[in-house]
């Protein structure tokens, strides 16, 4: 009987390593195909299999998949990446083509493309911060003076924070729109800008599996103007209300984009109108997200987006109720990290479950103002919302680093 495998398009890498160990205790062969395998080194580290084709191109991963099949059973199909979701719409097509499970590829496509998004939900009456589409520098600087500053500017697509900032004045808004203009940006396609109003409130974030709401977290983010995260609860601590306003817009998100199969993350804003949609997401939520969920609840989202990939039974069943929260560390400064120590130390205190330390001494601190200025991060978790502060707090006390600035710079080492 042949091995039943699990096809993973591209990798990650905060989840793309749990998703092949979580492949392998499901007794499935994952086998990742990506357009330079090199670039996700836990696939060596795992020694699984990995093969170099154009995931751009679908119909030369549909001949690896046909070549595939004369060796195993592909039991189904799945894939992610850090910067594109385009990812996402082409499992959903080689789902298609196969005859496996797999989510809508053109209700993928739309939700991507973020003025599209905005589009779709507008129609059914989703509350949204307002917004505007530019292609240039005039477009956005009229919008933003309709609009009223401080502003969001972003690209219509893209992840990871990537290129999204808070512009407060002028000079702010020019700056950052000859970035995005620029080859400064990394971009996929012509220059289409997000002018969007600064919903200001709490932020939150809906996971979703299929049309179930498993849960609702909670973060902050580091300093302004960028949006990255630096503390982030699951769940949040919200009152029955406020936790079925939040899921009942983020099941009319799922109608008017026509999702509703596989994993959702919604990113809210909670103003004086009540929650606004900030970003509908047709996927997992990455970075430290799962663990949360799997510390806080028993739910473990990977493996359970595995089973509905390869048409198995899932189960969300909460199995208990804690408190768990990551600290993400982040540098103040641009430089090379000279040492960074602790990290055995906090990993000893009561209540932690993971530290993770991203670099190593020596390398360049650059940071973009996006998900990758973080250098680590601590989980902890326990029974009390308090409890767990209190634990992180300790733990991340107890981690410390030096970053000297590059020899042009001239202030001192942190």
């Amino acid at each position: 009987m042949a091995r039943r495998a699990l096809i993973i398009l591209e990798g990650h890498r905060s989840i793309g390593r749990i998703y092949l160990r979580e492949a392998r205790r499901l007794g499935l062969t994952p086998i990742t195909m990506s357009t330079d395998p090199t670039e996700y080194d836990y696939l060596a580290a795992e020694e699984t299999e990995a093969i170099q084709v154009d995931t751009e191109n679908i119909d030369a991963i549909v001949d690896e998949c046909s070549h595939l099949r004369g060796k195993y059973d592909i039991a189904g199909i799945t894939g992610f990446t850090t910067l594109d979701e385009s990812i996402y719409a082409t499992v959903g097509k080689l789902c298609r083509h196969f005859d496996l499970p797999g989510p809508n590829p053109t209700s993928i496509e739309r939700c991507c493309d973020k003025f599209a998004q905005r589009q779709l939900l507008a129609e059914t009456g989703v509350p949204m911060p307002d917004y505007r589409l530019a292609t240039n520098a005039t477009d956005v600087e009229r919008f933003a003076a309709e609009i009223g500053l401080p502003v969001v500017v972003k690209p219509a697509v893209g992840t990871g924070s990537s290129g999204v900032r808070l512009c407060r004045n002028v000079d702010e808004l020019a700056e950052h729109t000859t970035y995005l203009l620029s080859r400064g940006h990394i971009r996929r396609s012509s220059p289409r800008i997000l002018v969007e109003e600064f919903a200001q409130g709490p932020f939150y974030g809906a996971d979703i599996m299929g049309n179930e709401v498993i849960g609702i977290g909670t973060a902050e983010f580091a300093a302004p103007p960028h949006f990255i995260f630096r503390e982030c609860t699951y769940p949040a601590p919200l009152t029955d209300a406020a936790h079925e306003r939040i899921a009942d817009v983020s099941l009319s998100c799922l109608q008017a984009l026509g999702l509703g199969w596989g994993p959702t993350s919604i990113e809210f804003r909670w103003t004086k109108r009540g929650p606004v949609v900030i970003e509908v997401n047709p996927r997992l939520s990455g970075g430290t997200n799962p663990q949360r969920v799997q510390l806080a609840y028993g739910v473990d989202l990977i493996a359970e987006h595995i089973k509905l990939v390869i048409g198995e039974e899932w189960n969300l069943r909460r199995r208990h109720a804690n408190i768990a929260a990551t600290r993400y560390l982040i540098p103040d400064r641009d430089g090379t990290l000279d040492w960074i120590d602790g990290r055995s130390r906090a990993a000893a205190v009561p209540g932690v479950a993971e530290v993770k330390l991203y670099v190593e001494p020596k390398k360049t601190i650059a940071r973009n103002g996006d998900y990758l200025d973080a250098i680590g991060h601590v989980i902890a978790a326990s029974a009390s919302l308090d409890q767990t502060a209190a634990i992180l707090e300790r733990a991340v006390d107890l981690i410390s680093w030096s970053i000297a600035p590059f020899p042009s710079e001239q202030e001192e080492p942190a």
